[in-house]
């Protein structure tokens, strides 16, 4: 069974994270909230209390196939400042494991240096801080291991987009989004 984390800030999009966590978890994948912070509870940028999983110091990412980045400010901030974080996703890309993100959180992929030659979305506005990148303004980029989307309204192809990528089968992403009436 695949394992993914997924990184919480304060302050971020809540829709973009919960949503690739509902689906994943609809689909029968083990996904953790992952709070950055040194406290469970991460408050998003519409002010919505989420309690996280694990907390960053506490994660295995040996164990981990994907990693996620919800966009949303300030949490797309907190998510570029923070370096532990910066050297997993690092290490996790160089593995050749998947590593994600969307809205303005590819831009932490940016920072990082993860998106040099490859193809990438962002949310407008944002496209600068994809360093080295091809960026593209469709709604789900996907280039080797790293996958990319624009924002909240684009959160269930995303979401989908990575289930497929992860149970391997381009079908299980459609078929997903047919289950919650998207498509």
């Amino acid at each position: 069974m695949s394992k993914v984390y997924i990184f919480f800030a304060d302050g971020l999009e809540e829709i973009e994270g919960l949503t690739v966590v509902d689906m994943m978890r609809r689909a029968g994948i083990d996904i953790d909230i992952v709070s950055i912070n040194d406290k469970i509870k991460v408050t998003g940028s519409h002010n919505i209390s989420i309690d996280a999983d694990i907390l960053l110091k506490d994660i295995q990412p040996s164990q981990a196939d994907m990693f996620v980045l919800p966009g949303g400010l300030p949490g797309t901030t907190h998510l570029a400042e923070n370096e532990v974080l910066g050297k997993i996703l690092k290490e996790a890309a160089a593995a050749g494991k998947y590593v994600a993100a969307i809205c303005a959180a590819p831009s932490v992929l940016g920072k990082y240096g993860i998106l040099a030659g490859k193809h990438a979305t962002c949310y407008p506005g944002f496209e600068d801080k994809l360093t080295e990148a091809y960026c593209s303004t469709d709604n789900v980029v996907v280039d080797g291991n790293v996958i990319t989307s624009r924002g909240m309204g684009t959160a269930i192809e995303f979401s989908a987009c990575l289930v497929s990528l992860l149970k391997k089968d381009n079908q299980a992403g459609e078929d997903l989004m047919k289950s919650i009436m998207f498509k």
